[in-house]
């Protein structure tokens, strides 16, 4: 039986449709299919509308991961050529996606003793949980003061990764290796760490940069992968560009700016919703996590500051996961190497040229995807094939790596960031059945370091990923390229902290 809100959904295709959105304003892009399309629920359908009617909002995408978010609806992407929205950024600024890529065959990993050995050299090295830094682990990774402000200025610069022992190589691999401020500065955002120093944004700014290598709670999490590449020429070709090994391990981390990117992102919110109340600005959607700055307004510039802070140690964060997580597979076999392949973020706003004008492009819960020949692609290794898409699944249906098609400029070149929630956190842990979800894992032959895997983040609290990748698919916005088969999963039963 249709969802009530697919009333208001109209059908272009098989995985295309629009929802109109009122008057005097061009209707919200819809990607998915029909049953897709049937995941979306009032909050997100209205969410979606409230945001195509913001002011300055020129287009909204709304993605078959979609459902209910921070203002906006998570899965989903707004353009602004005039002003820029917290909201459509989220509380985790810059929550990414990396992939390290070994040299290490599958079957090395096949005995459950040896994954056991590696979940616990991971687990030494990086922590998981709300608030958890170096401190909290054997073998944690502790950042100096003065490299984190400057690591928070200037992202995965040249020094940085000297300081940190990243390997410089892997700054090439970042969507971006580092933001700079809104005057497009570094310097900019120095001061910015010296004014939020100053009034106790971070409260402790030495603690909170203890948090580097680190996954968090919620959803955010470490994955030991198969790499299975598709078979025909495209992926082949493509997957070698990027770096991908097939039949061998690699890694895939989600997390993002941890403390310092919630606090940034919350004093944000905080002093523009004040401002709001204070000059009696009306409320998009009577929705107080809409609130917005214009372009090149003081507040404006501020909040692009700040997300770039966040945005930056992010990156970071990503970095030295990876960095950790080759150690910890050293330790277990000594000599292997690693490449990261690619690192990609889906909560960040960028400006990009959308229609032949330049604007601000907001990803909440959505990738970038740029094709090949895409002209900010120009002159880096992906100009001729498109940039990787790294899009977690489950971990029983597995995660993909995609590439995008020329038909992505349907979706302002974007994509889903994975498959999206079908069940709100509380109704999961509700629904489902604790003994279920421990033993479809030994099943499948994945081990986890929890004793028991959080209800919240089971599987079946997901969409079903095949229809997601299927819409992408059919919507004409990317093709496969390989798919991610999970051998071992590192989580944190915490409560979510994006």
């Amino acid at each position: 039986m249709k969802n009530k809100t697919m009333n208001q959904i109209i059908a272009t295709g098989e995985a295309t449709a629009i929802l109109p959105a009122g008057d005097h304003v061009t209707p919200v892009t819809v990607i998915g299919t029909e049953a897709i399309r049937n995941t979306f629920d009032e909050v997100c359908i209205r969410q979606a509308i409230n945001s195509r009617r913001a002011p300055g909002v020129s287009h909204v995408v709304l993605n078959p991961d979609g459902h209910l978010g921070y203002g906006a609806p998570i899965g989903c992407v707004m353009v602004s050529p005039s002003h820029i929205y917290p909201g459509p950024v989220g509380v985790d600024i810059k929550c990414s996606m990396s992939l390290l890529q070994l040299d290490l065959p599958a079957d090395a990993i096949e005995d459950r003793r040896v994954r056991r050995e590696l979940i616990m050299a991971v687990c030494n090295r990086i922590p998981t949980g709300a608030g958890r830094g170096a401190r909290s682990v054997k073998h944690g990774r502790r950042v100096d003061t003065d490299v984190g402000r400057t690591l928070l200025a200037e992202g995965a610069s040249a020094d940085v990764c000297q300081a940190l022992g990243i390997p410089p190589e892997w700054a090439a691999r970042c969507e971006d290796s580092h933001h700079v401020g809104h005057d497009g500065t570094s310097v900019a955002l120095a001061q910015r760490v010296e004014f939020h120093e100053e009034i106790g944004t971070f409260r402790d700014l030495r603690s909170k940069l203890q948090q580097i290598g680190s996954y968090g709670g919620g959803n955010h999490f470490g994955e030991c992968e198969v790499v299975q590449i598709e078979n025909n020429a495209r992926a082949r070709s493509v997957a070698d560009t990027f770096g991908l090994r097939d039949g061998c391990v690699a890694f895939l981390s989600h997390c993002g700016s941890r403390g310092i990117g919630h606090n940034l992102a919350m004093h944000q919110f905080k002093t523009l919703q004040s401002k709001f109340a204070k000059w009696d600005i009306p409320l998009p959607g009577n929705d107080r996590e809409l609130v917005y700055a214009p372009l090149g307004s003081d507040e404006g510039n501020a909040y692009i500051d700040d997300m770039s802070l966040g945005a930056n140690f992010a990156t970071l964060n990503h970095l030295v996961i990876n960095l950790q997580v080759l150690e910890a597979f050293q330790q277990v076999f000594p000599g292997v190497k690693g490449d990261l392949v690619y690192f990609i973020s889906h909560n960040i706003a960028r400006e990009e040229v959308v229609e032949n004008r330049k604007a601000w492009v907001h990803r909440k819960g959505a990738t970038r995807a740029f094709p090949a020949g895409h002209h900010a692609l120009k002159g880096t290794p992906y100009e001729n094939t498109g940039h990787p898409i790294l899009l977690p699944g489950n971990p029983q249906a597995g995660s993909a790596v995609m590439v995008a098609d020329a038909g992505a400029a349907l979706s302002c070149f974007s994509v889903n960031h994975g498959a999206g929630r079908v069940l709100g956190r509380k109704a999961a842990i509700r629904a489902l059945d604790q003994q279920s979800i421990d033993k479809s894992f030994d099943d499948h032959d994945i081990l986890t370091n929890c004793r028991q895997y959080p209800k919240d983040e089971a599987p079946a609290a997901y969409k079903d990923f095949e229809e997601v990748l299927r819409s992408v698919k059919l919507a004409g916005l990317a093709s496969e390229v390989a798919r991610l088969k999970a051998r071992f999963v590192i989580k944190d039963g915490d409560a979510a902290d994006d």
